[in-house]
């Protein structure tokens, strides 16, 4: 009997088996696949996710692996490229991009250090149940051997398609289909050390390095493209990356190491993350479009509050509603803001003209372009820049110039720039 069983031995799942077994939980961890194995997504981390790996001890050996801290960014929004430098406090950059192969490595090895179980190459077929009440897992070992396994509460940490909020009907809510597709590769070759986010009208091109001096590129159109664009990947990519043409020559220059890789299932929900013994964890109580990279930041969010929830109710301080009602609560308050901005964004919503001016009244004042980035990024409270005091003293210097372009629609619903870059 463990206390708690979890589906999924990736970003969410290895990381909550390791604050689980931190805590002195008996833990099982069982996954389909072998590790170590290559997923080729979902790897830039930002946000609190440096600082999280930071105090689980683990951000030390990210960047012993061989993976660059990203240290500065150039955000263009078809005005200019405004660039942060020195993007790093007390040692901690605002982001790091490791390859799946090794992040998974690394958190997988450190929940088996803390205690925890490991199967590998275990699919779960299906769940035990008590009445309504989750109790277990029924699967097959590597041999291919049936096994079931019970525990006070099994966790989903299994992605977006989660075989356990299908078996438990687990509610959606704030859902919203796919809007946009990707495609992605990386290159060698590429100069640029750090972070480029380039966006046009109806499209944007977003790079960083990551292992081996690669460098990592992501293209995302909107979704009613994604059969043209899957039929010529290359084609689409290069056509899109031409709206930043320096990180486009950068890409000729260099060479591509790996195929082109798609994403087009990329549905935006939140799902109730708990029920009677069971929960959910990672993409499996909340998926969102790439666009902003959210998915490992909030992967090791979730983790750690639905650790601490469950703690709570494993050890007895708390009833497993109570504990579990709290940490739905605290996801989402934590996770709605930007997960709307992110909504936002990947609709290529136009920005008001007040960003635009903003970004110009920032132009040639690197200390003022530094506290932006370190607050979008999450690396200071975001309210001590955009707070109406602080931007009243940026905007001190702006001189009321033109500074677009700003996107509007013309009467056919077709968005255009009303304004040239000064």
């Amino acid at each position: 009997m463990y206390d708690a069983i979890i589906v999924g031995a990736r970003c969410a799942g290895a990381s909550t088996a390791m604050l689980l077994a931190r805590k002195g939980h008996r833990v099982l961890l069982v996954d389909r696949a072998r590790f170590p194995s290559d997923i080729p997504q979902g790897h830039f981390i930002h946000q609190q996710g440096p600082l999280r790996l930071q105090r689980w001890g683990l951000l030390d050996r990210i960047k012993a692996s061989g993976c660059p801290a990203v240290e500065s960014a150039v955000l263009d929004l078809g005005d200019f490229g405004l660039r942060g430098e020195r993007l790093s406090i007390d040692d901690v950059a605002i982001a790091y991009g490791p390859r799946r192969l090794v992040l998974d490595k690394i958190l997988l090895e450190a929940a088996i250090a803390a205690g925890a179980e490991m199967r590998e190459c275990c699919p779960v077929e299906g769940f035990l149940t008590d009445g309504d009440r989750i109790v277990g897992i029924r699967g097959r070992d590597r041999n291919g051997n049936v096994f079931t396994e019970h525990a006070s509460v099994v966790v989903g940490a299994d992605g977006r398609n989660s075989r356990l909020a299908h078996a438990v009907k687990a509610p959606v809510y704030e859902e919203m289909p796919t809007l946009t597709c990707f495609l992605f590769s990386y290159w060698s070759g590429v100069p640029e050390r750090g972070l480029r986010m380039h966006v046009g009208k109806d499209r944007a091109v977003f790079g960083f390095p990551t292992h081996d001096n690669l460098f990592a590129v992501f293209a995302a159109m909107p979704i009613n493209e994604a059969k043209r664009v899957m039929a010529d990947s290359e084609g689409s990519f290069m056509a899109t990356a031409a709206i930043a043409p320096e990180l486009a020559d950068m890409l000729r220059n260099g060479h591509r190491e790996e195929r082109f890789y798609g994403a087009a299932d990329l549905p935006n929900f939140f799902r109730k993350p708990f029920g009677p013994g069971w929960a959910l964890v990672g993409d499996a109580g909340h998926h969102k479009d790439p666009y902003m990279a959210l998915g490992v930041n909030d992967a090791l969010r979730d983790a750690d509050f639905l650790s601490d929830a469950l703690d709570e109710t494993l050890s007895g301080r708390a009833d497993f509603d109570t504990a579990l009602a709290a940490y739905e609560r605290r996801r989402n308050e934590t996770a709605l803001p930007l997960y709307r901005e992110n909504l936002n964004s990947a609709q290529f919503v136009p920005l008001p003209q007040e960003a635009y001016q903003l970004r110009a009244a920032m132009r040639g004042n690197p200390d003022v372009t530094r506290e932006f980035f370190l607050a979008r990024f999450g690396r200071t409270p975001r309210e001590s820049f955009f707070n109406p005091e602080n931007l009243q003293r940026v905007m001190q210097g702006y001189d009321g110039a033109p500074s677009g372009p700003v996107w509007r629609s013309n009467p056919d619903g077709e968005r255009i720039p009303t304004s040239s870059a000064k």
